[in-house]
């Protein structure tokens, strides 16, 4: 009888090759900003170095396809199945995903600076015929500089963002450029992509360099005194009703005659016993007091 090949020495134990899976949203390696975009869905795909997730967002766009953050991390080898192959970021080649993300979108790239607590990023925005607003942002992570020679820092996370919506801004989507937050990093300080920590501020511990609160107020002031107790800011201003006026009622003055309908009656003290050529003469220097004189008829009269 012939040997056993050496091919028949497996264990030949059944494996289901490394393919995408769906996993909760908690696990996700990077998740949006608060208050928005929703995750609805991840997408996981195991490399050998690394991992890469799609994470679905919520959508609200007459633009074909699907709002999403996508995130790659390349690290070392440490399991089975293909690995990701590395590719640095080419402009051009990111501009032709950005086409294939959002298709019917002319997307012109923004040439600005801009720079996330991750570090820089890039993007291009456009708008449907339908009136959406979309953009589509790119960044690589990985540390500037090696620390302390040879051995650290060889990691490196690529990030996507494809966002578009029916009433955003353009400035409103690339809020969520600068508020997303990854949750995940490799194992160990020799494949951190993110670097060393900063510096503390070299103010620290220093006379002469005060810091203040962080109140709005432009540097090395604030926008508050203190005067022994007397309120020095403004007083705010509210606003008042106007006061509702009542009517008034024209008085007479004490010498003037009011206005009555009807007939006009002379008061009693207005009767003058003095003839009417008298009541018609003008007066000339000064008159002696008036002497009222009353009849009384004689007995015998009547």
């Amino acid at each position: 009888m012939g040997t056993i090949g050496t091919g028949c020495s497996s264990t030949g134990t059944v494996t289901r090759p490394v393919s995408p899976s769906l996993i909760a949203d908690e696990e996700a390696l990077a998740l949006p900003p608060p208050g928005g975009p929703a995750v609805i869905g991840v997408v996981e795909r195991a490399r050998a170095n690394g991992r890469e997730q799609t994470i679905s967002l919520a959508t609200n766009a007459r633009v074909t396809g699907q709002n999403y953050l996508r995130i790659e991390f390349f690290g070392p080898e440490v399991s089975r199945g293909p690995s990701a192959t590395f590719k640095t970021v080419h402009e051009l080649q990111v501009l032709r995903e950005a086409a294939a993300a959002i298709p019917g979108v002319r997307l012109s790239r923004r040439t600005a600076f801009l720079q996330n607590s991750y570090g820089p990023f890039a993007y291009a925005a456009g708008r449907s015929s339908l009136g959406d607003t979309c953009i589509y942002a790119w960044q690589q992570i990985r540390a500037d500089t090696a620390s302390q020679g040879i051995g650290r820092n060889f990691g490196m996370i690529q990030v996507r963002f494809r966002l578009c919506d029916a009433s955003a801004s353009e400035h409103q989507l690339l809020s969520a450029v600068y508020g997303y937050t990854i949750t995940g990093t490799f194992d160990g300080k020799a494949w951190n992509p993110f670097g060393e920590p900063n510096q503390p501020d070299p103010r620290l511990g220093h006379t002469g360099s005060p810091i203040y609160p962080m109140t709005g107020a432009p540097a090395g002031s604030l926008p508050i005194g203190y005067a022994g107790g007397v309120e020095v800011d403004p007083p705010v201003e509210v606003a008042r009703r106007p006061a509702r006026r009542t009517a008034q009622i024209a008085q007479p003055a004490p010498n003037a005659e009011t206005p009555v309908n009807g007939p006009r009656v002379p008061s009693p003290d207005a009767l003058s016993t003095r003839p009417a050529a008298e009541r018609s003469a003008p007066a000339s220097g000064p008159q002696a007091p008036r002497v009222t004189t009353v009849k009384v008829p004689s007995p015998e009269n009547f």
